[in-house]
């Protein structure tokens, strides 16, 4: 996605001289993000590898969401809440059913059967149904309390909940019970004898880390251009907050994990795949969501609560309902990949016609 680079200085070019493009600034600053998000993954990778399996493994968990955190802290200084908690639900269900859809599509498309973990599948859809307790309580005490101020404080109490789950789930994974969580090696080909182990040569420390600075600015002033078009585009084309930021927004942040999760599975690596993409909704469920609710203390206009809307509740709750049953017996074909696509799409039609 290199050339896609050339669309960062035409973003700012349009910013300034075409301000009141709105939906061209926004098409064209998100195409922008995408390669900055692939080098910001990419770094992260590296800098793994100088670190040592427990440190990277550590290190991609923590920043492997990191495009999607930075444009939600924008979206969310300026005020942006539905669509801050509609991109959240949207990288939840977006990862699980499109990422893991596509790649057991892909994967089942060359290969007639392919089988992953199931221990491991069952642990996280496990984390994922606890993600989904979490939004359905602050919305039912809603629902029943109405009470901001004692609202603002569970959802503040439940945040930091989440992420000492999150931490023990990264002990769990990375350190205590790690074969379960593991991606098998790919199988060789018929007649090749195994190849000796050969360290490869490893660069300086110092170029990802310059990457992961230059990548993470970048991001940031892209995201900044294409949410000031956000509010503008969405009153002009009478598109609801929940379609763009839950189908829209949400792909933008995740673009580099959807790539590596198909690649994954059409190299017969499905538990490497199933890995980035559960993983990866645990992982915005359990550690972006709460840290957005802690960070909108002091940032933005007033802070964010757990308490999201009825719709959105819906689409989480019935996403993990689906996924957990599709991973329950550890086997994946192209079929169960198409299921899980039209769940997909049919939730984003859905709310493509919602009125705004």
């Amino acid at each position: 996605m290199n050339w896609l680079l050339i669309f960062v200085p035409v973003s700012i070019a349009i910013e300034i001289f075409a301000a009141d493009r709105h939906l061209l600034i926004f098409a064209v600053s998100a195409l922008a993000i995408l390669p900055l998000a692939g080098r910001m993954g990419h770094a992260t990778e590296q800098l793994a590898e100088h670190l040592g399996e427990g440190v990277g493994g550590l290190l991609n968990a923590t920043f492997g969401n990191a495009a999607e955190l930075i444009i939600a802290l924008v979206a969310l200084q300026a005020g942006l809440h539905e669509v801050v908690e509609a991109s959240i639900v949207g990288s939840i269900v977006g990862n699980m059913l499109l990422v893991f859809g596509a790649a057991m599509l892909a994967g089942g498309v060359r290969h007639h059967e392919q089988q992953f973990n199931p221990r491991g599948a069952r642990s996280q859809a496990t984390m994922l149904i606890l993600s989904a307790v979490a939004l359905i309580l602050p919305a039912t005490f809603e629902a029943v309390e109405g009470a901001t101020v004692s609202l603002h404080r569970l959802s503040i109490s439940i945040s930091v909940v989440l992420l000492a789950v999150y931490a023990l789930y990264l002990v769990f994974s990375l350190i205590t019970h790690p074969a379960l969580f593991r991606a098998a090696p790919a199988p060789a080909a018929a007649g090749t004898q195994p190849q000796p182990d050969t360290p490869a040569p490893r660069a300086s420390i110092g170029r990802p880390i310059a990457m992961l600075v230059v990548a993470t600015a970048g991001t940031a002033w892209m995201s900044e251009i294409m949410v000031g078009a956000l509010a503008p585009m969405m009153q002009q084309y009478r598109l609801s907050d929940i379609f763009v930021g839950a189908f829209v927004v949400a792909i933008l942040g995740n673009a580099a994990e959807h790539a590596t999760a198909i690649t994954a599975a059409l190299n017969n690596r499905m538990d490497l795949s199933f890995s980035i993409a559960v993983g990866s909704s645990v992982q915005v469920a359990l550690f972006v969501a709460p840290v957005l609710v802690l960070a909108s203390l002091v940032i933005g206009p007033s802070p964010m609560d757990l308490a999201f809307r009825p719709a959105l509740v819906l689409i989480v709750a019935l996403s993990v309902l689906v996924t957990a049953q599709m991973a329950n017996d550890g086997h994946a074909d192209w079929f169960k990949g198409v299921q899980l696509l039209v769940v997909y799409f049919t939730l984003a039609l859905t709310f493509f016609f919602l009125p705004h």
